[in-house]
């Protein structure tokens, strides 16, 4: 199973790709929108793990774009928020077809486990 993992914090994209494939998975890493969404085009992932707010295309329009062409792939939203925090971006993640969200700091293990119930393999 592929994970493409969407961040534009290094720390994030490399701890995202470390715990992912600890726990067995395939990973694929982007720094923006538009790049992950490239990545996805020439190489479908089973998941994709996004940040919200990023430079070039942020994640709620990778988010829409993605579900228009691919309306299976399961997406999990991720976000501090910015300055505003991430309540005010999670949920229009889940309107616009993420299927799990979560905000940072979050729990690796439960990351882990939404992605494993999302891939069918809990």
């Amino acid at each position: 199973m592929r994970i493409l993992v969407i961040d534009d914090d290094e720390q994030m994209r490399v701890l995202l790709d470390q715990a992912m494939q600890w726990a067995g998975f395939e990973v694929v890493t982007a720094e923006n929108g538009r790049q992950g969404q490239q990545l996805f085009e020439e190489q479908p992932a089973d998941l994709i793990i996004t940040d919200l707010i990023m430079p070039e295309q942020e994640g709620l329009e990778t988010i829409r774009i993605l579900k228009q062409g691919y309306p299976t792939v399961k997406i999990i939203a991720i976000s501090g928020g910015g300055r505003i925090g991430p309540e005010a971006y999670l949920p229009a993640a889940m309107e616009l077809g993420a299927d799990r969200i979560f905000a940072k700091p979050f729990d690796v293990k439960e990351l882990i486990s939404a992605v494993h119930e999302l891939l069918g393999n809990d």
